[in-house]
């Protein structure tokens, strides 16, 4: 399939970040707030999870969760996720199914992290899963300011004015 059959099938709706996601998943359960870290305005739901799509002419814009993020690849191209961690270093994670070039069906951004993403393959497409818990809630999602990136992280300077809008 292509990606509008995908986003059209699956009823995707733009993400904040870019590309298209829908929310497939939320648990009943709340974990109250006296039971989570202090970084939580709330309770939240034990899990979230959601459909992510991302085009090759668009890019998930650097962000950060107060939650890990599970991310699975479902189909079309690898995705590669970009990570500042707090530390200043970077990591990269390919998601995507081909083995043999290093990519992996899964992998798992750390809380707290800068990250955001691009499809690997021109031309093409990212569908995968996200799982994040405690259950995702948008009080828990920030999206960069590249200025500020800038500067706390001026050695990732192309990484920020790549993954960043203006």
């Amino acid at each position: 399939m292509k990606s509008n059959d995908w986003i059209s099938r699956l009823d995707l709706l733009p993400h904040p970040e870019g590309g298209y996601f829908k929310e497939i998943y939320r648990a009943e359960g709340i974990i109250s707030q006296p039971n989570l870290p202090m970084r939580y305005n709330g309770g939240r739901s034990y899990s979230t999870s959601i459909y992510y799509l991302l085009e090759s002419n668009n890019f998930s814009s650097l962000h950060r969760l107060n939650s890990d993020e599970q991310w699975f690849h479902i189909d079309g191209s690898a995705l590669t996720i970009h990570s500042i961690l707090p530390d200043g270093s970077y990591t990269q994670h390919h998601i995507g199914k081909n083995l043999d070039k290093s990519e992996s069906p899964y992998a798992v951004v750390p809380r707290g992290c800068w990250f955001g993403g691009t499809v690997d393959e021109k031309n093409s497409f990212s569908l995968v899963g996200c799982i994040v818990a405690p259950g995702f809630d948008f009080d828990d999602f920030e999206l960069a300011q590249r200025g500020d990136l800038l500067m706390q992280y001026p050695q990732h300077k192309s990484l920020i004015e790549k993954l960043t809008r203006t």
